[in-house]
């Protein structure tokens, strides 16, 4: 008797629940694979859909990359899944993500999760469409014109310079990922958002504790109660957009001023007026937050690596000391000319965005059912277009996993546009990337002219969230360059 009633138990606490549990997920699965479109005849891509709503949501934020890179060593370069609520189709290789970026407006169109549309906003240039797009896009790239880029230079070298001191003055090692955020938040605040140094100085810390907190939970379950990621998301931004707000006011009061620069922020300003369009506050503070992010999160991830692939390869940074003297540059007067000399530095930094580009990948929607090498697309599902794994794929770069920058030198294949995409795309190509490379370039000049350096823990662990950066957080010892 007493046995039976164990076993009953048995039954009903594990048994029973553990049944329902892969019914329930078969049932999922089932449902989400008629979800595809019957008027094709392609069948959807391999892969699997998860758990019940949440989909492999989960497993993507704990495990990033080893996620992927299992998927796609299971499924192959096209494989569906279910990420952030939503059914998507993951897309790998050079061909399969040209007719992704190719095909905005007409097979897809830009739409980042739900958490991270409402934490950065619907009027962000990542968000918008058409002629909104333009407009904005437009603003953005005076910002990033060759005359403006040329006006930044010191403003980037005075930082610049002032970390590197700082780093050279510790005695501790120096946590290069928290340093280089800290530093590239700075410039961020001054170069695109016009803050004022005292600014800054004020509510320095402030702004880049939220700013972090923002960013972790940019990718989090679309659900808005208390303490959950989204929510946290949110708090975090409200107080960036209350400072944010504070500096535009300002700059609105000083419209009538005559300015020989105007930065980001105040370009979306003018183009908002000059358009005839009703200023519109929480607009531009969606618009400067999402600046702030592309400006700051992926060039200090970017400058992170830099000093992880250098540190672990001399030969390279002698090869950069080397160019700087034989191209004549002069340190302390650095301009676009000289920056454009520096051909072998340009490509160390390139071939930092080819094994470590900062954004994995970018999302899209399905705006009709389409075909894609044999699978079909289904209208309605999400398509994210892999930049990491296409890189990784990649025929044109043979010894990928060597740190090679002089693959560089020499100009890639005409038909190799796509195997190489760090900045994405199509009409929707990152607008900083100029503006990317010329900090990433002063930040290296630098760096090199005036330190060694070593890494106290050798080759770090990466992770990316949202983008990439090492888990140890590049624990660095800086000492003193004597310049010959």
């Amino acid at each position: 008797m007493a046995l039976s009633a164990l076993l009953a138990t048995f039954l009903c606490t594990i048994v029973l629940p553990s049944v329902m549990f892969l019914v329930a997920v078969r049932l999922w699965e089932v449902y989400m694979i008629r979800s595809r479109d019957p008027n094709c005849p392609r069948p959807l891509p391999p892969g699997s859909m998860g758990l019940p709503f949440i989909g492999e949501t989960l497993q993507l934020v704990l495990q990033r990359r080893k996620f992927l890179r299992i998927k796609r060593q299971r499924y192959g370069y096209i494989y569906r899944t279910h990420l952030f609520g939503n059914p998507t189709v993951r897309v790998t290789g050079a061909e399969n993500v040209r007719q992704i970026l190719l095909g905005e407006h007409k097979l897809v169109s830009v739409q980042w999760p739900a958490s991270v549309r409402a934490i950065l906003g619907s009027d962000t240039l990542s968000n918008v469409h058409g002629a909104q797009h333009k407009t904005k896009k437009r603003a953005i790239l005076r910002a990033f014109s060759r005359e403006a880029l040329e006006f930044y230079i010191p403003i980037i070298q005075e930082d610049v310079r002032a970390a590197v001191k700082e780093w050279l003055l510790k005695d501790s090692c120096v946590l290069v990922y928290v340093e280089m955020k800290r530093l590239m938040f700075r410039v961020a605040m001054r170069i695109l958002l016009g803050f004022e140094p005292e600014q800054i100085e004020t509510d320095e810390q402030q702004l880049l504790e939220s700013f972090e907190e923002m960013i972790k939970n940019l990718f989090s379950l679309p659900i808005d109660v208390p303490f959950s990621g989204l929510y946290r998301g949110l708090k975090a931004r409200n107080f960036i957009h209350s400072k944010i707000e504070e500096n535009i006011k300002k700059k609105m009061q000083d419209l009538d001023e005559e300015s020989k620069h105007r930065d980001a922020l105040q370009q979306l300003i003018d183009s908002s007026r000059k358009n005839g369009e009703p200023f519109s506050m929480q607009a531009i503070k969606e618009s400067a937050t999402e600046l702030l992010f592309g400006g700051h999160e992926t060039t200090a991830s970017t400058a992170t690596s830099l000093i992880m692939f250098l540190g672990l390869n001399p030969e390279a940074v002698a090869r950069v000391r080397q160019e700087i003297k034989d191209t004549g540059t002069d340190l302390q007067s650095l301009n676009m000319e000289s920056l454009e000399r520096l051909k072998y530095t340009s490509c160390v930094i390139k071939e930092t965005l080819r094994i470590n580009p900062p954004v994995p990948g970018g999302f899209r929607v399905a705006l009709k059912t389409f075909e894609l090498n044999g699978y079909q697309i289904p209208k309605g599902w999400n398509v994210i277009y892999s930049i990491c794994d296409t890189h990784d794929v990649a025929e044109i770069f043979p010894n990928k996993e060597d740190f090679q920058p002089e693959r560089f030198m020499t100009k890639p294949p005409a038909d190799s546009r796509f195997q190489y995409i760090p900045f994405g795309g199509g009409s929707r190509m990152c607008v900083g990337k100029e503006f990317a490379m010329v900090l990433l370039k002063i930040f290296l000049v630098e760096v090199i002219s005036k330190c060694h350096w070593t890494l106290l823990n050798g080759p770090p662990t990466m992770k990316t969230g949202p983008t990439v950066y090492p888990v140890d957080k590049l624990p660095t010892k800086f000492t003193s360059y004597a310049q010959n």
